[in-house]
């Protein structure tokens, strides 16, 4: 499970990158250096809330600390960084998340690994993928939107945080037909980029 939670990230990086067949990753350098800065970060400042029981501490925990703001502050990073056009507006934003993440998946590997938690250890790098390309997605639909697909798009990319978060407390809290339930939720947008990205490679 450890090797697991060290590995995924970077692995899928790497498939997903196939898929998009770029050469170069513009502000990928920023990614990394800031993803590392704020993985070790948080390795030595510790959780932001101490989250007891099942109850709504833990859902709040699960979102600062364990999987929505994790992914989603690397998106918040790159639309700071396309308005002040450190990077262009037209960067991949979810190859910039991957990136990001990878850092912290290794540091916090290092944090979980002693729980010896598949929740934390297999299911987190999952959910984090699944947040990561459905929030690309989203935020793609956004950007060449208009009309009916502009609003949809950008309440799906704020929403998706938090249902991967809340996936992750029902099955910290056992309840796990919720918990499997939202995962799925959250794997049907990773599921359509990786189709439309397949596709359009052929």
């Amino acid at each position: 499970m450890t090797l697991f939670c060290f590995l995924w990230t970077p692995l899928f990086y790497l498939f997903w990158r196939s898929l998009n067949d770029e050469s170069a990753l513009e502000g990928g350098t920023w990614a990394l250096l800031m993803g590392m800065i704020i993985a070790f970060f948080r390795f030595f400042l510790g959780t932001f809330v101490n989250a007891g029981g099942f109850g709504f501490e833990r859902w709040v925990s699960a979102c600062i600390d364990v999987v929505a703001l994790p992914v989603a502050l690397p998106f918040i990073i790159c639309v700071i960084f396309a308005l002040l056009r450190i990077i262009s507006a037209q960067a991949n934003f979810t190859n910039y998340a991957f990136l990001w993440l990878i850092p912290v998946a290794a540091v916090r590997t290092l944090g979980w690994s002693s729980q010896n938690n598949p929740i934390l250890l297999m299911g987190v790098p999952v959910l984090w993928t699944a947040v990561a390309l459905g929030m690309g997605l989203f935020i793609g639909l956004a950007k060449n939107g208009w009309g009916l697909v502009l609003i949809p798009a950008i309440l799906g990319a704020i929403a998706l945080p938090f249902v991967g978060a809340t996936a992750y407390w029902a099955l910290f809290a056992q309840y796990n037909l919720l918990g499997i339930g939202l995962l799925v939720v959250c794997c049907i947008p990773m599921a359509i980029s990786i189709v439309m990205s397949f596709l359009e490679k052929k």
